[in-house]
């Protein structure tokens, strides 16, 4: 029996900026269906490869192959294509400021012209609600939102056009403990209802253990370990037991501060 192709197959992918190479002959697969998610330090090119797939960053070699599709110098009319498939909840949220919550939540509808205002807002609402919020905030502006609120309306755009794959980026950065749990759980569920594919990046190993099907690691531009969430704690790996349990002696290689006394 054939091996079903991959969502997402990563080769050989290649990054640097002037003489710091990020990305270092990295090896990649997330299957359909899969929810990954990559750990690795602060600068350890987690973002990097999450926009090199996205193709907002083009890759000096290897190769990004989605639903087969190669990404790594593909024409403008390709990505746009393929990016139709995705959608993404930023870091920061990354609402726009000069929209209402609504406007935002309905921002690739509108952007696409599939729907006309009026029905864009009624699938904004109906999106907010699957992620906890009411009507009441489809009129508000981000300014007058709370940080977990942001965040739940970045989810509710990112799942608004029923994307295929959806991509997280440090979903709980900023949060508070009990945020940070809500949000959690919504994107674990958001993954898993929608039988869609996802590629988070974080440090946060809450998070990691919340929402992941399968966990990679990435330190010094490769994937040095990869496997289900259940075999992480025993993963027999010394850089990743350093990582999960956020020791600072270890393989891994840390600044120590000089203590008095």
């Amino acid at each position: 029996m054939n091996r079903p192709l991959p969502r997402i197959r990563i080769r050989g992918l290649e990054k640097a900026f002037a003489d710091h190479r990020v990305l270092q002959g990295l090896d990649l697969e997330v299957p359909e269906g899969c929810s990954l998610v990559v750990i690795g330090g602060s600068g350890s090119g987690k973002s990097v490869l999450l926009k090199c797939i996205l193709g907002l960053l083009e890759a000096d070699a290897g190769s990004i192959l989605v639903d087969g599709e190669e990404v790594v110098g593909a024409s403008e009319r390709t990505l746009e294509r393929l990016r139709l498939k995705f959608g993404m909840l930023f870091q920061g949220a990354a609402l726009f400021d000069s929209l209402t919550v609504w406007e935002n939540v309905a921002f690739g509808l509108l952007a696409r012209r599939r729907l006309r205002r009026s029905e864009a807002r009624e699938r904004a609402i109906a999106t907010l609600a699957e992620v906890g919020l009411g009507a009441e905030v489809a009129e508000l502006y981000p300014a007058e939102l709370s940080g977990g609120m942001k965040k739940r309306v970045g989810l509710a755009r990112a799942i608004a056009t029923e994307p295929e794959i959806l991509f997280f980026d440090e979903p709980t950065t900023g949060l508070d403990p009990i945020m940070a749990d809500l949000i959690n759980r919504l994107v674990r569920h958001t993954v898993k209802r929608r039988g869609a594919t996802a590629i988070s990046i974080t440090h946060d190993m809450t998070s990691v253990r919340r929402i992941a099907d399968r966990v990679a690691m990435l330190y010094g531009g490769r994937i040095i370990w990869e496997g289900p969430i259940t075999e992480i704690d025993h993963s027999g790996n010394p850089y990743v037991d350093q990582f999960i349990h956020g020791r600072a002696e270890g393989p891994i290689e840390v600044l120590q501060p000089a203590f008095a006394g």
